[in-house]
């Protein structure tokens, strides 16, 4: 199975997460920085015409032979799904209609989330809230691998296999981490989903239905573009638990790869965070940066000390919500 990693615990930190202060010394220093917040305009065109071209997807694999329905799945229809959640990531965060139209944000998370397959918006929503406020949070922040998976998933082998089943630990983690009754939201989001697969399946057949939902979780598994979630909050160097990337496939994930920035300003939306990294450069450039998500996932199969338990963790004080 290969050799063990020497990492048997999570890095516990005593100390607050750094965005709050670095939000606040940019802030201080560039409040032209300020009006970069609020909607994208442009996001709800994007994210439309990605969703219309899934649906013609599913018209068009209809009649292929199953290998080619597999095909499609993980080279096209995965790649737009994957790029989809990340729409819905950036949607939590209000900026496809703004702060005062939230159910507006709400509703449309919901059609970006059809060709998915599964309901994710209202339930990613809920929780990802606190992966902001609580980042690391013991118990509060879900992104954060289980004992059981840092213990297990931690040979060369064995992290190839947590990479395939990432999307599974997602969706059932949370469940068990930090378990929150179901909200009227999530239910409304199963419903139109599942309304909306069976219609699919009605006028495209299965084939389309698999290449929706297989092209999903192969593209948030084992792909190039799921390197950003290791990338993201992995600790390849000791003291950094957020890193960036600014290299191509930024511009099929909306930016997420900017995600130092994005923690720094989570009211942002990802269209403009480029212009934070050139506004505050002298904030960014000397941090720890990614070049390659690719490498990433390779350093993180066959590097010893990197693994599921290569997270920064820390106990956090719940905020008193009004």
């Amino acid at each position: 199975m290969g050799r063990k990693s020497a990492r048997n615990d999570f890095e516990w930190v005593y100390t607050d997460q750094p965005h709050t202060s670095r939000r606040k010394e940019i802030i201080a220093k560039y409040p032209q920085i300020k009006a970069l917040m609020g909607a994208d305009p442009q996001l709800k065109w994007i994210v439309s015409a990605m969703v219309l071209t899934q649906l013609l997807a599913c018209y068009l694999v209809r009649t292929l032979s199953w290998k080619w329905v597999i095909f499609w799945a993980y080279t096209f229809g995965g790649c737009i799904n994957h790029s989809l959640t990340l729409a819905i990531h950036d949607i939590s965060h209000n900026v496809a209609f703004g702060n005062k139209h939230a159910r507006w944000n709400r509703w449309f998370a919901m059609f970006a989330n059809l060709p998915i397959g599964m309901p994710y918006s209202a339930s990613f929503k809920k929780y990802h809230i606190d992966h902001h406020r609580y980042l690391g949070g013991h118990g509060l922040d879900v992104d954060i691998p289980t004992d059981l998976e840092g213990w297990f998933f931690c040979s060369p082998l064995r992290k190839l296999l947590w990479l395939f089943l990432q999307p599974l630990f997602y969706a059932l983690r949370p469940l068990y981490v930090n378990p929150k009754p179901v909200t009227r939201l999530e239910i409304l989001n199963a419903a139109v989903q599942f309304a909306a697969d069976l219609l699919i399946y009605y006028l495209c057949g299965l084939k389309a239905m698999v290449y929706l939902v297989a092209g999903s979780i192969l593209c948030m598994g084992l792909h190039p573009i799921s390197g950003h979630f290791i990338a993201e909050h992995y600790m390849f160097l000791k003291g950094h638990e957020t890193y960036s990337y600014y290299g191509v496939l930024n511009l099929l994930t909306f930016n997420v790869g900017y995600h130092m920035e994005h923690h720094d300003f989570p009211s942002i939306p990802g269209s403009k965070l480029p212009e934070v990294k050139k506004i505050a450069a002298e904030f960014y450039d000397h941090l720890p940066q990614h070049t390659s998500w690719v490498h990433v996932l390779w350093d993180f199969v066959f590097d010893d000390s990197i693994g599921p338990y290569a997270r920064v963790k820390r106990h956090c004080r719940l905020v008193t919500q009004d």
